[in-house]
């Protein structure tokens, strides 16, 4: 299992009895999702419960990879290196998270104008 560590998006909580709003406690090795018991959710019903919640107008393609990679790509414009990325998401190698997860960054100027430079001049 993979722990990760949540900052204040998780705020809200309830001093007293140690939990948020949304169940969560404060136990860093507890899920972030946890079932009604407070362990593990069967992955099965996390699709069903997600894909009730999105309905079928407008938002199927909202899945959980769609939150894994608006994370990744959250993380990646904050200048985290894939390594530590690849820690949050669980991966064991980071150019599976490079590969699967990161955007590629907008095709630079330079590069575009060299090669046009060395192309272009040729299909003249």
């Amino acid at each position: 299992m993979t722990t990760s560590v949540n900052g204040t998006w998780g705020s809200g909580r309830d001093r007293r009895e140690g939990r948020s709003e949304c169940g969560e406690t404060d136990d860093p090795d507890s899920p972030v999702f946890p079932d009604s018991l407070g362990g593990l959710r069967d992955p099965s019903n996390t699709r069903r419960v997600l894909r009730e919640t999105r309905g079928s107008e407008g938002f199927a393609w909202v899945t959980s990879h769609v939150f894994r990679k608006t994370a990744a790509t959250i993380l990646d414009e904050a200048g985290l290196t894939a390594r530590l990325i690849a820690n949050q998401l669980g991966h064991s190698r980071p150019s599976m998270t490079q590969d699967v997860y990161m955007g590629r960054a907008a095709v630079s100027r330079d590069t575009a104008d060299a090669l046009e430079a060395a192309l272009g001049a040729r299909g003249q």
